[in-house]
């Protein structure tokens, strides 16, 4: 809070964004969602570059929020891990995403990640439904389809489960055990090489 200019409080959910700023990053339905955002007593704190009306935009909302929101234009590691771990939940509102590498220091952090549900977002996040919280597998809150409404309704679901401090914290506890290494797509990827390696015939050519 203190690093972004936020307004020192214990109990404002601080959500977090690392990111480019573009269309594919989803940046222009955060500005569209922000007021809502903000309603809820939410504080918003933001790093990143990109689209010139998108940092103009964000600096606006600074400008307008003093207090409330927080953003540094630019790229920088240390506050960019300053940002993660000290932000209550992190927002990737991707239209696409191939993977991303945000919500699994997300997670690692204990940041509870916000993802469109899409590409590798989708595949690393489990949903924060009835069923999960129940089972106590939740790692962070998933939204479909990637529209305004859509990030609306997950921000008000982040909202909810704020208000809700055991269920956040075993989520949190989940999300930083998560394992998001490469041993078993590692092991995945050998066997299907060895077996197509199995499965080869020599051609003719070869043969003489």
């Amino acid at each position: 809070q203190a690093r972004f200019g936020l307004a020192p409080s214990r109990s404002a959910l601080v959500f977090g964004v690392v990111s480019r700023l573009s269309h594919q990053k989803g940046l222009d339905l955060l500005l569209a969602c922000l007021p809502d955002l903000l309603a809820a007593g939410a504080q918003l704190a933001l790093i990143g570059l990109g689209d010139a009306d998108l940092q103009a935009a964000f600096s606006a909302a600074e400008a307008a929020n003093p207090g409330r929101v927080g953003v540094k234009l630019g790229y920088d590691e240390a506050a960019a891990h300053l940002l993660q771990a000290g932000s209550d939940a992190i927002l990737v509102p991707s239209r696409f995403e191939p993977c991303g590498l945000t919500q699994l220091c997300a997670l690692r952090y204990g940041a509870i990640p916000v993802v469109s549900r899409v590409g590798g977002l989708a595949d690393t996040v489990i949903d924060a439904n009835a069923a999960a919280l129940h089972a106590g597998v939740a790692t962070g809150v998933q939204f479909a389809p990637v529209t305004a409404d859509g990030l609306r309704g997950a921000i008000a679901r982040t909202a909810a489960l704020w208000k809700q401090p055991q269920a956040w914290s075993v989520m949190q506890a989940k999300a930083m055990q998560a394992d998001v290494g490469w041993a078993e797509p590692g092991r995945a990827y050998a066997a299907t090489y060895r077996a197509a390696l199995a499965d080869r015939r020599p051609t003719a050519s070869l043969a003489r």
